[in-house]
């Protein structure tokens, strides 16, 4: 009995010895990159060192209205939110003033990414030169694109990585996940309500999007606030506009 529990216990060692070199063998170029530790994987190298940055240049847009230096804003508990449908007259009804809000949006981001972009390039050469490698890199052109649950970054750069072999790459890619192509979405629909009566009926998106909440924060020079949320995963994009608005006193 006692020789069969020892053969046992080694039978488990084995197993899990064999587990853990499994998942050392698929997760370590990540871990790697987690620990500050140098990889071998471009496309992992710039996902790791551009997420942040993206990330929270998208938290601040969300924040601004989707501009990252508002000019026309209303100022909501301390924050500089856009009015993306506005007017200064009273009666009248507002004028959209980013009718290409994703496209708008898209660009802001990439604008402010540039200088992130370049270090993280840089660091990029730095790290693989230290492996050995013969680095050729071209600085290309950046495209971000907001898509159904994400948004996507592509640096169409020339990278040629000489070593033993030659690895060649078009292009590296960052995918923040974020719901800011859904929220834009709704977003335009309650602009365009607000460009057409004055006003919009949030409820009628809630009612269809079950992890969507809509807020309503009307201010008393006619200046009304959305806050648009997903439920699920926290991610939120808020805006200004001002539509028929009445004079103080009548209501």
């Amino acid at each position: 009995m006692e020789k069969r529990g020892q053969v046992t216990i080694f039978i488990i060692i084995a197993i899990v010895i064999i587990a853990l070199g499994i998942l050392i063998y698929l997760f370590f170029p990540t871990i790697q990159t987690g620990l500050g530790i140098s990889t071998n994987n471009p496309q992992i190298f710039i996902q790791n060192c551009m997420e942040e940055e993206i990330t929270n240049t998208v938290d601040v847009l969300s924040s601004q209205g989707g501009s990252f230096d508002p000019k026309n804003y209303f100022l909501y508990q301390d924050e500089k939110i856009e009015y993306l449908c506005y007017t200064s007259e009273y009666y009248i009804p507002c004028v959209m003033q980013q009718p290409m809000l994703k496209k708008h949006i898209e660009n802001e981001i990439k604008k402010e990414i540039n200088n992130e972009k370049k270090e993280c390039l840089d660091s990029l050469r730095k790290n693989f030169e230290s492996l050995g490698y013969d680095v050729s890199l071209t600085e290309g052109e950046t495209k971000v694109e907001l898509l159904p649950n994400r948004i996507s970054v592509k640096f169409e750069n020339d990278l040629t990585l000489t070593k033993d072999d030659s690895e060649r790459y078009d292009e590296l890619s960052v995918i923040v996940n974020n719901n800011l192509y859904e929220l834009t979405s709704i977003t335009n629909s309650i602009l365009n309500m607000e460009a057409r009566y004055g006003d919009s009926e949030t409820t009628i998106y809630m009612n269809y999007y079950h992890d969507l909440k809509v807020e309503k924060k009307k201010q008393t020079d006619g200046t009304t606030i959305y806050i648009l949320t997903n439920r699920d995963k926290g991610d939120k994009f808020q805006f200004a506009s001002r539509s028929i608005a009445w004079p103080p006193g009548i209501s």
